[in-house]
Order: C-alpha cells, then structure tokens, then sequence
C-alpha cells in the first residue's frame, strides 16, 4: 500500500463520518439528544462541532501512526520503506537471477531522482505490449530491462498481449502512480501478419481483465510495423499514422486512412526522388489500399464495437526502430515515437467503473440543489406559518367578535403554539430545515399574545367559576346531607383551584375534567361548542403552566383555609379506611393462587403424615406482600398524602395525626399483618395426624418424620419460618456495635435472658413460638431451650427403639415389657420424647394449639398407642389373675359381698383394703405407679403418660371406693371403728335394748346421753342384737345378727338419715309398726355406715378398655354394675327389715 492510498482512505473515512454525524443532528436532533446527550444545536455549532471531530479524528490517526512508528511495531512509513529496500536489494543482488523481485526495479528511485518528489504530473507512463520481437523494434531492450525512461517519459514493457495479466505486474503500475496509472498503451503489431479474429477476441479478453485490475482504461495506440527491402538509412523520419476522437467506428479510421494516403503518396514521391531506396511511405500507401485494408478493418471493428472496445486513441505505422545502445533503462526518444508522446499529453484516460471523484462531485451538486430547492421551500413555508399565526392571534385578542369566536380563534393559535412546541423538541418537517426554521423565534413571539388572550377567556373565567363553587360549598350547613354528598367533588375542585396557584402541582388532565364539571355551560357560547373546545383549552393552559410560572392565580387564603377545615373533617371519618383496605386486596387477590398444603412442603409428600382441606388465600404470603401488597399498601398512603400533603393541608395549617399518611399505612399495615397471621392460623390449626393402623406404621412415620431431606415436617415448618418473617427488618449494624460496646464497658450486672433478640416483625405476634424452636430460643437458661431440631432427634431416638422393638426375637414380650416400664413409673426414651413434644406444643401458645397438637403430641402419642394396646391386655390378665381371682376365691358366697349367711374372714379383708399393705394397693403402686398417681386418697391417671389407654370407669370407682372405706376402717391402723350411738324416745316405745359385740346401750326414756361402741368388739362371740317393749307388750327381739359382720346386717335394715356431717339418725321398724329410733356419731365419714358399701360389691375384670365408650365398657364389666359411691349421702334407704330377725 502506498502513502498515497492510506492518505485517501483516510480522507474518504473522515468524510463519511463526518457526513453521518451532521445528518444525525440536522434531521433526528431529538433521538441524538435523548440518545447520547447531546444537542439540538444550531446550523452553526453542527458546522463547529463536525469541523471539531475531524480536526479530532485527523489528530488520532497521526498519533497512533507516530506512536506506531515510534515503537517499531508497525507504521505505514516503516513498512513502506521496508518494502522499498527489500525491492531495491532484491533487484542488485545477483546477475544470475532469472527475474527481478519487483516487475520494474529501482524505477521509483529514478524517477524521484530526476524528477523530485513530485514527478507524478512529471512524467508521462506508456505501456508498450505486443510479441517480444515487435517490441524489441520498437523500444529495443525493453522487454529484458522491462521498463526505460527517458525525456519525461517511461515506458514499462507490458508482456504478451493473449496471455492471462500478470497481477503482480498491474499492481506494481498502480502502486507507482495510483491516481493516473498509465497515459497510454502502445500496443505493436506486424502489418504483415495482423492479429485474426480469434487471436482479437482473446487480445481484447486480456486487454479488459488487465483494465479492471488496474481500475483504468488508458488510450490505446495501435503501432503497425511495415517493411522495406531496400535499407532506409539516412531517410527522413517522422510520426506516420492517424488520430482519433474518443468514440470512434472502424469504417471512420479508415476514411481518415484513405484521406492520408494521398499526403503518403505526395511525401513519398518526394523521398523517392531524395534517393530510390526510400521506398516506405509509397509501399505503405500501396498496403493501406490493398493488401492491409482487409486486416485493418477487422482490428478496427474489433477493438471499437461491443462490451470490449477500446479507448483507440490512434493507428501509427513505422519501420523498425534502430537506436545507439546506450546504459540500462535509458531510453532516447526518435521522431516516430513523437506524435504518440504529444498527444498522450492532451488525452487522458478514465477509470473503470465510477470513479469517488466522479461520485462526489455530483453528490456535492446534487446537494446544492436540492439545498437550493429546500431553502426556497421553506421561505414559504415559514412565512406562510408566521402570517397565519399573527391572523389567529389578532382574531382572539379582538373584544368586538363573539366571545365563542374568539374561543375558535384561541383554539387554532393554541393549535399553532402546540405544533411549534411539537418541533421544537421532535424536530421540524425535512422541508423547513433548510437555514430559513424560525419555529423557535415564531414561538417565542407568540407566547405573550396567547398569555393575553388565554387571561381574557380561560384562567380569569375558571378561577372565578371555581371560587363560586367552593363558597358555596362552605355556605352549606354543617352536618345537611348536601355537605357530605359534595365532599368528594368539592376536593377536586380545591385541587383545581390550588393547581391554578401552584405550576408546581399542574395536572392537565385531571383539571380539564374538573373544571368541565363544575362548569358544564358557558354564556355565550353553545353547549357543544364549550365541551368541545373547553377542555382543550383549558388543558393546554395548565400543561404550559409549569413552564410559564407568571401565569399563575392569586388565590383566596381566607377561602381556602375554610374549605380545608371542612373536608378534613369529612377524610377524617374512619368508615372510609376499610374500603381503602379492601379495595386494596381486591387489585392482589386474582394475582396470586391460593396456597394448598402440597406448595408448602414442597416436593414431599405429606399424605401419609398428616392433611387438612383449608387453603391459605395468596394475597396473604410472603410473596404478595413483597411483590404487590408493600407497593399497594405505598400507593393507598401515596394518594393520602398526596391528598393532605398540598391539597388539605400548608405549614399553617397540618393535619391531624389520626389521619396523617403515616398513620394510614401504620394501620393498614398492622391490619393486613393480623389478617395473615389469622389466615395461616386457621390453616395450621386444621392439620390433623394420619392415625397409624400399626406399630410398623407408627415406625414409618416416624421415620419420614424424622428425615430432614425427605420430611414434609420440616419442608412445612421451613415454609411457615419463612413465610413468618414477612415484613421482618433485621437488626440495624449500628444497633449491634453499640449493644457489643455496652457489654464491654458496661459495670452494670447483664440479665440472664437478653430481651432484645435479632430481627423484629409485624408477625411476631402471630409467629413469634415458632420461630423461637425454629431458632432454639425458646425455653430456660442452659440446654433446656425448645428447639425443633432438638425435637427431630428426640423423635429419631424413639423411633430407633421402636424399631429395636419390632426386630426383637419376641416383639410382643419386648413391647409388653417396654409398656410394663412405664406401668411402673420409670422413664423411657419414648414417653421423655412425648413429654417433650407436649412441651413444645404448650410453647407455642394457644393460638398454635391445634398445630402443636397435631405436629408434636399425636405423632408420639399415636406411637405409644401402638406400644400400649398390646401391653393394656397383658395388665388385664394381670389384674385378673393376682387381685380379682383371688378376690373372688376369698369373698364368693359371703356377706357382705353376697347376700348369704356365710359371713366373710375381716382380717381378709383388711389384706386386700390396707393403703399400705393391702395387695390392691400393693398392685396399684408397683404396676401401674407410671400412668396412676394419688390425689389424697383417689388415684388419678396421669393425663400425660395414660395418653392412649382407655381406663375402665368401673375399675376407677372400684379402686377409689375401696380406698375411701380403707381410711375409715383403718384410721386406727388395724381394722376397727369407733362411733357413739344416742337412743331417741318413740311412741309408745317403753324400752329399747341394742347389743354389739358384747357392748349393750339399754334405754327406757331417760334422759338421753352417747355411748360409745367399737366395731369389732373384743367378746369372743361377736353379734348384734336389738329388742324392744311397747306398752302394750313385753320385751321383743327385733334382729339378732351373729358374727363380726352383725353390725353391717342390722345397718342394712335401717333407714339412714343424715343430720350434719358426723350425725345420722337410725331408724328401724318394728313389725307393729313402732320406730326404733337412734342417733349415730362417727369419727370419720360416715363410720360403719361405710361398710354397707361393700355389699354386693365385686371387682371389675379389666383395668382398661378395649376403645369403647364408657357407657359400653359398664355394661360388659359385670363388677360395674355393683359399685357404689361411697361419699356422704343426705338420705341413704334401709334394706327391707325381716319380721323377727335371723
């Protein structure tokens, strides 16, 4: 590459950017504006800032190329003059080289040797081709040196003229002079041997692929060599031949050939006449008529018709050149070669294709004219815009026209001031941006006749109408159903009127509208006409408004003022907030689904664990409320103040606080928060626990419970931490370091427990337990904190011994003796895990408490169900065998367990009643301490450890009657009662005699006094006897009952009467009818009152129930049926009395 390209692609590329960059900001200024900042700029700093850029751009491209040249890297002058040295040394470095390694070596250095650096315009460049031999007659030694030079010019031998073109041969041409390659070619022929039609075809082939690698079509000069047989030495020479115009036909070259044949003739006589040898001119003559003319017509027909003619410039003809040999390359001129070298000077030749130079010059003309054109356009254009706007604006401003027709006129200049405005910021039409725009200075013309104009028929009139309304309203009495019907629309209108004060708050639209409101009708104008022009003409006024600040109103403060009181009054009622709120949620309710229990553990499965039908409605997540709800909620509060913030209220005059922004969102905050903590309460607290139908079941769910990457436990607690710390802010760093410095320098003691703890939320309230065991915060000092992570290994340990369970040799004996454990009242993994369970249920609060139910105490109480059931029947049939069948061995068939004679061993009795030896409570203590404890003297199960065990009701009564008769037999510690018995005087009742056990109380209506007995007594025939004497007969027996239990049986017959808490009244009947009457004092309860309860009295069979209810269970237990309720009675009935005793 030469210098001289680089330099013009530089030049063209500086061109075409420079042309984008002044295109870009004559027709799209705005784009260029809003695109890269820069602009609307006048004619003037376009042409500036394009002249800029390519002093700029110029000043980089030298940089970098000297920066280049610099560092040696590369440079174009360093290449350049590389490659000029390793053609020069190439060229001189062996004689024996078979071919240069430059087509024309060292003819640059010659030419700016002789010529000087500029020797372009200098020199004159042939290109000589034909068959090596014709050249050599030519320019003899050409075609070995391949170029010569000489007199200002050079000729380059060119080779074979139908051979395929040497490219690097061409490209060298070009390289030397690339703006005008060649002057001329000269291509050599024989004239006696032309060229035929085929030979044509390829020579105008290679003649034209040789043109488009060049990229020039030079003239062409046909040289025809001729002949002699007589030496021609010493003849006078000279250019012979014909020139012709650029287009040319091969019948007008040889009319001009015919019209030179007769000045050959004439010459030629007049050399032949000098000497007979010179024969030339007249033997050419002879040719050109006949033997040539053949030959000549088909070269010229050839090269100057169809896609390949040639530029023919001329047709010499000449003998063979001999010159003196001279040094190499230097060439002397001869006079043939004369004509050829003048008249390349005239001509030049043109490129192949459309030259830039060409395409320039006639983009610059066509530019200037239709500059031209645009320029006169919009001279017309504006002026026609200029005229127009001045006419509207003088239609408006007169008073004397109809006011609606001055409203049309204002209209149309508004229109004309809007279009202007429209240009000036998206840019003018292509047909006025040529120099003569004048929309900025028509618009800044036009701005005062539309503020004159615009106060006449649209600020003034508004404001007034505006005023009217808003003294109206103010007129109105307080509380009268018009005031509170017109509120909203009165807002609007202060609004209005405060828009028209302050360009700062201008809303077109929304004062359009409601000024149309208030002002449906003009006078003056027609109804159809003001709704059509009223709205824009007030709406252009406000949207100009802020950008022509000394329009605005002065406005009434005292008015404004009173209406503020008024309608603050009216925002400030409280029934408009839950509209506001649920408005709110109505705009997020249909954006998000409702959430079920299976998207909220996940990709687990929770079936088998536990379920719930309820949903959580999807306004109420974590995700609406960062998503939609938050900005809603911002929105509401928005609107609020901007309703307050300017409209309602000024620094004089703030508004309350109870319907400030700031409380609104407060509240409506605090709101939506309760009503998402109840919506995932109500969901939570219906989960129920799937029932497990076996131990192996009970296993696998403990099992998938237990497992955190499977477990839709843990997925759904995961869900319910993170959807309860929605709105959640951590805690600030600042608050941090200073809580960390405190503690460092702090003298005071530091609590146990640290109040604050890390993030707060508006959900705290609602999900605060949880997150405490999600976090393990919750519970005592130490490692008693609740954790659920600490409940999932709690829950992992029982399950493995549960399992240890089922995959013993003997799972039935290892599960009865794992139950028995706890019977016993000794601790096991799994009731310590139940325990815990329950404990972190009751950590979460009533609020959680169906969720803690269903998640931490049935999973484990489900579980130890299914360890218990078969356990419960093995502690039935130990009750049966070692209490109730020996029982029933002892006491069958004896009183006071069996109505019968036989009379049943006390101190057997007092084995099975003693509290502290007594086999029923030596039983009770050592097999069932675990899941029975004793409240005084009943025994209770234990709410936590019988959870799952279904207790007899009858075995309940059973145990705790017994207990209560216990107490009272053995107060004394062995088995006895003391009592005081008092006899009472009856009609006709003379004397009654009562004997127990040996100890006699005779009675025949004295004064009354207590006697005190014992039961058993120490007579070594114990019984009870009771006589009496009326007065109409002798002493009678009323009962006399043998044996320890005599006592027991003549209580039976008594109708028993309780007088206060330690007294009864005895009262027996005689067969005569005659009362036996007595008052009965006990130690303790009801003393051997007590024992009647063991009449009829049996055992239960089973200790727990098979799960059914109570009512069955009484009814399948025969020892049910037979127990009484040993408390005190107000009125126990006496057994039927025999007639005279046993």
């Amino acid at each position: 590459m030469t210098i001289r390209s680089l330099l013009g692609s530089t030049f063209l590329l500086l061109i075409f950017i420079v042309l984008i960059v002044a295109g870009a900001l004559t027709f799209y200024p705005q784009w260029v504006a809003s695109t890269f900042g820069i602009g609307p700029l006048s004619p003037s700093g376009i042409w500036t800032l394009c002249l800029s850029l390519v002093a700029g751009l110029g000043a980089l491209f030298w940089l970098v190329e000297r920066l280049f040249d610099r560092v040696g890297k590369a440079g174009v002058r360093v290449q350049w003059h590389k490659q000029k040295n390793q053609q020069a040394g190439a060229g001189t470095a062996s004689d024996v080289a078979t071919a240069p390694s430059s087509p024309f070596p060292g003819l640059d250095e010659q030419l700016r040797f002789r010529y000087g650096r500029f020797w372009h315009r200098k020199v004159r460049i042939l290109w000589v081709t034909g068959d090596t031999g014709l050249v050599e007659q030519v320019a003899p030694g050409l075609t070995g040196q391949h170029w010569q030079e000489g007199d200002g010019t050079v000729l380059l031998w060119g080779g074979l003229p139908d051979v395929p073109a040497d490219a690097e041969r061409v490209q060298a041409v070009r390289q030397l002079r690339s703006r005008r390659p060649l002057d001329g070619i000269v291509h050599v022929l024989d004239g006696e041997n032309l060229p035929g039609t085929a030979s044509l075809d390829e020579i105008l082939r290679q003649r034209q692929k040789r043109d488009a690698l060049l990229g020039w079509q030079a003239p062409v000069y046909f040289w025809v060599l001729g002949s002699s047989e007589w030496s021609q030495a010493g003849r006078e020479t000279g250019t012979v031949g014909c020139l012709t115009p650029g287009k040319v036909t091969a019948d007008a070259v040889l009319s001009a050939l015919d019209a030179l044949i007769p000045d050959l003739r004439q010459q030629g006589m007049a050399q032949l006449a000098v000497d007979t040898r010179y024969d030339f001119l007249l033997r050419l003559t002879d040719k050109l008529r006949k033997e040539w003319r053949a030959g000549l017509k088909r070269l010229l027909t050839a090269v100057t018709q169809g896609p390949s003619a040639l530029m023919l410039r001329g047709l010499m003809f000449s003998l063979p050149v001999t010159t003196e040999a001279g040094t190499a390359h230097n060439w002397v001129p001869v006079p043939v070669w004369q004509g050829v070298l003048e008249d390349c000077r005239r001509t030049t030749g043109k490129r192949v294709g459309w030259p830039w130079e060409r395409i320039l010059q006639i983009s610059l003309l066509s530019l200037i004219a239709l500059w031209g054109a645009g320029t006169l356009l919009s001279l017309c254009i504006n002026q026609q815009q200029i005229a127009g706007s001045q006419e509207k604006a003088a239609m408006a401003a007169d008073t004397q026209q109809p006011l609606a027709d001055r409203l049309t006129h204002q209209l149309a200049l508004q229109q004309e001031i809007a279009k202007l405005q429209f240009r000036e910021t998206s840019g003018s039409p292509w047909y006025t941006r040529f120099g003569l725009n004048q929309n900025a200075t028509q618009l800044a013309a036009l701005w005062p006749l539309y503020q004159r104009n615009s106060e006449m028929l649209v600020r003034d009139p508004a404001q007034a109408k505006l005023s009217q309304r808003l003294t109206e309203f103010v007129q109105l009495p307080p509380g009268s159903p018009q005031r509170d019907a017109l509120t909203q629309q009165t807002y609007a209108e202060l609004k209005a009127y405060l828009m028209m004060s302050r360009p700062d708050k201008a809303d077109a639209t929304f004062l359009s509208q409601t000024l149309m409101t208030a002002w449906p009708q003009r006078e003056g104008v027609p109804n159809g006409q003001w709704q059509n022009v009223g709205p824009k003409l007030t709406a252009f006024w406000v949207q100009n408004l802020p950008a022509h600040p000394e329009w605005k109103t002065t406005q009434n403060k005292t008015l404004v003022t009173s209406v503020r009181q008024i309608l603050l009054k009216q925002i400030g009622q409280r029934n408009a907030e839950a509209a506001l709120y649920q408005d709110m949620l109505k705009k997020v309710a249909n954006n998000y689904p409702d959430m079920t229990l299976t998207e909220m553990v996940g990709d687990t499965d929770a079936s088998s664990l536990f379920d719930t039908e309820e949903i959580v409605p999807g306004m109420f997540t974590r995700q609406a409320w960062e998503e939609q709800v938050q900005d809603a909620i911002d929105q509401v509060v928005a609107t609020r103040r901007n309703e307050i913030d300017w409209v309602l209220t000024s620094k004089s005059q703030p508004a309350a606080d109870d319907i400030s922004p700031e409380a609104l969102k407060e509240r409506l905050t605090e709101r939506y928060f309760t009503d998402f903590g109840n919506a995932w309460l109500n969901m939570i607290n219906s989960l129920h626990w799937q029932e497990p139908g076996s131990l192996s079941e009970a296993i696998s769910q403990l099992t998938l419970m237990s497992d955190v990457r499977r477990s839709p436990m843990v997925a759904l607690m995961n869900t319910l931490a993170w959807q309860g710390k929605t709105g959640q802010k951590g805690e600030a760093l600042a608050d941090t370091l200073v809580n960390s410095a405190k503690k460092l320098v702090g003298k005071k003691q530091q609590p146990v427990i640290e109040q604050a703890g890390g993030p707060q939320g508006p959900l705290d309230a609602s999900f605060g337990p949880l997150l405490a065991i999600m976090d393990g915060k919750n519970g005592g000092a130490g490692n008693s904190n609740l954790s659920f992570q600490a409940y999932l290994t709690r829950v992992t340990q029982v399950r493995l011994k549960l399992q240890q369970v089922t995959t013993a040799p003997d799972p039935q004996a290892m599960t009865q003796m794992l139950a028995q454990t706890v019977f016993q009242g000794k601790a096991v993994d799994l009731t310590d895990t139940r325990d815990y369970g329950s404990l972190v249920a009751a950590s979460l609060g009533q609020e959680w408490n169906g969720f803690g139910k269903a998640m931490f105490v049935q999973p484990l109480e489900l579980a130890w169900r299914q360890v218990l059931q078969p356990a419960a029947g093995s502690l039935n049939a130990q009750w049966q065998s070692t209490v109730v069948d020996q029982w029933d061995i002892s006491f069958a068939g004896r009183y006071p367990f069996a109505t019968t004679g036989s009379d049943a061993s006390l101190p057997v009795v007092a084995q099975y009643l003693r509290a502290d030896s007594g086999r029923i409570s030596q039983f009770l203590k050592t097999q069932m301490s675990g899941i029975l404890h004793q409240e005084g003297n009943r025994w209770v199960p234990d709410a936590i450890t019988s959870q799952g065990l279904t207790f007899n009701p009858a075995f309940l009564d059973a145990i705790n009657q017994l207990g209560q008769l216990s107490d009272i037999i053995f107060a004394q510690g062995d088995a006895g009662l003391r009592f005081e018995l008092m006899a009472r005087p009856s009609k006709d009742v003379v004397r009654t005699q009562l004997t127990i056990d040996g100890q006699d109380l005779d009675y025949f209506n004295q004064m009354e006094s207590w006697q005190s007995f014992t039961w058993p007594g120490k007579s070594y025939y114990p019984g009870t006897h009771l006589s009496w004497r009326s007065i109409s007969s002798g002493m009678q027996l009323f009962a006399d009952q043998t044996g320890n239990w005599g006592l027991i049986r003549l209580l039976e017959k008594a109708q028993v009467t309780q007088l206060d808490s330690s007294r009864y009244q005895l009262v027996w009947k005689t067969p005569d009818g005659l009362p036996l009457k007595y008052i009965l004092r006990t130690e303790l309860g009801n003393g051997p009152l007590a024992l009647l309860a063991l009449r009829n009295f049996s055992l239960p069979k089973k200790v727990f129930l098979d799960d059914v209810p109570v009512s069955a269970a009484l009814a399948a237990d025969p020892g049910a049926a037979n127990t009484h309720d040993m408390s005190d009675s107000e009125d126990i009935p006496a057994g039927t009395p025999s007639g005279s005793g046993e």
